[in-house]
């Protein structure tokens, strides 16, 4: 009775006939697109808990007769209530995840070159989301408010502040003032809780949408069998309920894991770093910063240029023109990377020779300035890790092209 009176008024069962029966890729690799979804839910549950209990605020309060920022002392608190430290680590792990799982969902879409026409417009969504996850990242660095997180904003804010003719106005605004206001962890709590999830949702809400018009990219193989749904045979199964019930199982298993990562993988202690007090800690950015941190080691600290007034300094060209050129180069690849006609099927990473190479070769390039922010540890000096970083981009790029070709050239003969 009660599912009939639904349908009356929902229309639940032309609601399913339209878009849960859709069918829905079975190889493993389309689950990154799922993991990314869940790990966003699960942040949002988790951060609705740590709302309730954080304080947004850099007033003085008592903790154990010692006067700390308020927002400090309240994560110190979380961590001593029952679960609290727990949670705040599946938050963590669960950003963690999610940036991963976006990157290396960007690298499936790449490879297959299932990027092309008609879908380059997800791929800018995807690369936004890759983005604005940076930016939630970067946002919740300051919110336990001790001295890593301090420290490690500052270096951002420098960055921002050096950008010329903008660079003071554009880093007021960001960052609530002059660095540190005390309006920041504020702005920077909005920034996190309120205005970057709304904008990640609404890239995966467009996501989505795009994927239910446009439908998945499929194997090679399948070229040639019988047509079905859209003019092509679609590989998979329904929706509903075959790939409801395996997502569910799916995300449980995920919680799981996070569950026993953050049970026995710590993270940054912020009772041994302390509240903001002088002297800069020893400290590295979380992997997903670290290629931009190690760049910046790269560039010679006396570097800089005067254009019309405008200073540009290491700061600028490792902290915004870097990563700036390798996010605007990422995101025309759909549009120097074109077919004439319609893809809907995945192209073979080997058949593509320079594309391959430039994409693994971009990577190593990447892995290498992540490399160099541990030049200090590696006892390298920057020249010659510049030096490292160019041969290895090189060999990867040229050995790689130079394999696939000639085995395309065979498989061609």
């Amino acid at each position: 009775m009660i599912s009939k009176w639904l349908d009356e008024r929902l229309e639940l069962k032309k609601f399913q006939a339209k878009f849960l029966s859709k069918t829905f890729p079975t190889h493993p690799a389309y689950l990154l697109g799922e993991i990314v979804l869940f790990s966003f839910i699960t942040l949002v549950v988790t951060g609705i808990f740590l709302g309730f209990l954080y304080e947004p605020s850099v007033r003085l309060v008592s903790l154990f007769g010692a006067m700390v920022p308020a927002s400090y002392a309240s994560v110190v608190r979380i961590d001593l209530k029952p679960l609290g430290m727990l949670i705040r680590r599946i938050h963590h792990w669960s950003a963690m995840l999610m940036i991963a799982s976006i990157i290396l969902h960007l690298l499936r879409v790449y490879f297959t070159s299932a990027y092309r026409n008609p879908r380059e417009i997800n791929w800018l969504v995807g690369l936004s989301l890759l983005g604005i996850s940076l930016g939630a990242a970067f946002t919740g660095y300051l919110l336990p408010y001790s001295q890593f997180s301090v420290t490690a904003t500052s270096i951002a804010y420098y960055m921002v502040k050096s950008v010329p003719w903008v660079g003071d106005w554009i880093s007021r605004l960001i960052f609530a003032g002059a660095y540190p206001s005390d309006g920041m962890v504020p702005r920077f709590f909005f920034y996190h809780v309120m205005l970057i999830p709304l904008v990640i949702m609404a890239l995966i809400s467009v996501h989505l949408t795009l994927i239910v018009k446009q439908k998945h990219t499929e194997p090679r193989s399948n070229i040639g069998r019988p047509e079905a749904e859209g003019g092509r045979r679609l590989i998979g199964i329904p929706i509903w309920p075959e790939q409801a019930i395996i997502s569910l199982s799916f995300f449980l298993f995920l919680l799981f894991a996070l569950a026993v990562l953050a049970t026995y993988v710590p993270i940054n202690p912020i009772e041994v770093y302390g509240a903001p007090h002088p002297g800069t800690p020893v400290m590295r950015p979380d992997w997903y910063f670290l290629w931009v941190y190690g760049f910046l080691k790269l560039i010679p600290g006396d570097l800089s240029v005067t254009i019309f007034g405008g200073k540009i300094t290491p700061e600028t060209i490792g902290g915004v023109i870097f990563p700036g050129v390798i996010f605007f180069i990422v995101a025309l690849i759909p549009f120097l990377d074109r077919s004439g006609k319609m893809q809907n099927y995945n192209t073979n990473p080997i058949d593509r020779p320079f594309m391959t190479a430039l994409g693994l070769g971009g990577a190593a390039f990447l892995i290498m300035t992540a490399v160099a922010g541990y030049i200090d540890v590696l006892h390298i000096t920057p020249t010659a890790m510049l030096i490292y970083t160019i041969i290895v981009t090189l060999a990867v790029f040229g050995g790689i092209f130079a394999a696939l070709s000639v085995r395309k050239k065979k498989s061609g003969a």
